[in-house]
C-alpha cells in the first residue's frame, strides 16, 4: 500500500518526540525555565536505505546500523531513524520522506544521508539516478533542506557489501556513487563520512570467513548486503568515530568507541 506525501509526513511527525528533557545543573535549568528558555538537545536524523533502517521482529536477526548508533552517542542525543528498505535518494524524496524530516528538524539538529545501494538500479526508473548528475541533484535537496532549517547535513557514502574475489580481496560494489558523493561534499562544504572506504577496509581486515559473522547469514539465507547485530554495531562504530573525526560531534557527544557493545542490546520491536 502506498502512502500520500501528507500521510507520510503526518506519520513521521507523530513519531518525533515533542519535548526533550533539559540537562545540566538544576540551577541552570531553573534559570532557563524562569527566563522562558528551555535547553533543547539536538536530534540526529537518518535518511537512508535498508542497511541503516530499523528492523522489526519478523526480520530478526537482520539489523540496520542505525539501530546501533545510539549506543555510541551520549545519553540525551536522540537518533530519529527514517531510513527505509529499498529506497534511493530519489524515491525517498518522491515518497515525501524528506519532507517529513524537514518538517521535524530544528536548528542545531543533524541529518545524516546515506544512499547509493538502490540508486544504481537502472531497470527501476522510480529509484535509478545517474551518479554525476541526478544522484548529486537529489543529494543537494537533502543538503539545502537541512541548511535552510538550521540543521547540519552530513553525507555518508554507502556501506560496502560483502564481496571478495578469488584471491580473498574485498571488492567495491557501488560503482561511481561514492566518488560522486565525495565530490559533492567537497563542492558544497559538507562533512563526509566515508563509510564505503572504511567498511571495505574492515571487511578486508576480517577476511572471507570472518565477515560472515557480521552479515545476515542464517541457515536459510546468505545475505551479503544486510547486517546481523555484530555487523550493525561495527558499522555504527565507524559512523560515530567519523562523526567525531570530522568534527560534526564533540568528544562529549560520543561514547564507547573503544568498548565492547553487547549484541543483547539490539532489540527488534513488533512492526
Amino acid at each position: 500500500m502506498s502512502l500520500t506525501r501528507r500521510q507520510v509526513t503526518t506519520a513521521a511527525l507523530a513519531a518525533v518526540p515533542l519535548a526533550v528533557a533539559a540537562t545540566g545543573p538544576a540551577s541552570a535549568a531553573s534559570a532557563a525555565v524562569s527566563s522562558g528558555r528551555v535547553r533543547r538537545e539536538p536530534t540526529v536524523y537518518l535518511a537512508g536505505d535498508s542497511t541503516a533502517a530499523q528492523k522489526y521482529a519478523d526480520a530478526r536477526p537482520e539489523t540496520g546500523w542505525g539501530m546501533a548508533l545510539p549506543f555510541f552517542l551520549r545519553s540525551g542525543l536522540k537518533v530519529s531513524n527514517h531510513a527505509v528498505n529499498g529506497r534511493s535518494s530519489k524515491s525517498f524524496i518522491d515518497e515525501g520522506r524528506l519532507d517529513a524530516i524537514l518538517g521535524a528538524v530544528r536548528p542545531g539538529d543533524f541529518l545524516i544521508v546515506q544512499f547509493g545501494h538502490n540508486d544504481s538500479k537502472a531497470a527501476d526508473p522510480a529509484r535509478y539516478t545517474e551518479p554525476w548528475t541526478t544522484y548529486q541533484d537529489y543529494l543537494r535537496q537533502y543538503v539545502d533542506g537541512a541548511r535552510a532549517r538550521g540543521a547540519r547535513p552530513v553525507l555518508a557514502t554507502s556501506v560496502e557489501r560483502r564481496r571478495f574475489d578469488a584471491g580473498g580481496v574485498a571488492q567495491p560494489t557501488h560503482g561511481e556513487y561514492p566518488a560522486a558523493m565525495r565530490a559533492l561534499a567537497q563542492e558544497e562544504g559538507v562533512a563526509l563520512l566515508d563509510i564505503q572506504a572504511l567498511s571495505l577496509a574492515l571487511w578486508q581486515k576480517l577476511g572471507v570467513e570472518e565477515t560472515k559473522k557480521y552479515f545476515n547469514w542464517t541457515e536459510n539465507e546468505q545475505d551479503n548486503t544486510h547486517f546481523n547485530p555484530p555487523g550493525a554495531i561495527a558499522v555504527a562504530r565507524l559512523v560515530a568515530s567519523e562523526l567525531l573525526k570530522r568534527r560534526v560531534l564533540a568528544h562529549r557527544d560520543v561514547r564507547r568507541l573503544d568498548e565492547t557493545v553487547p549484541e543483547s542490546w539490539i532489540t527488534w520491536p513488533q512492526a
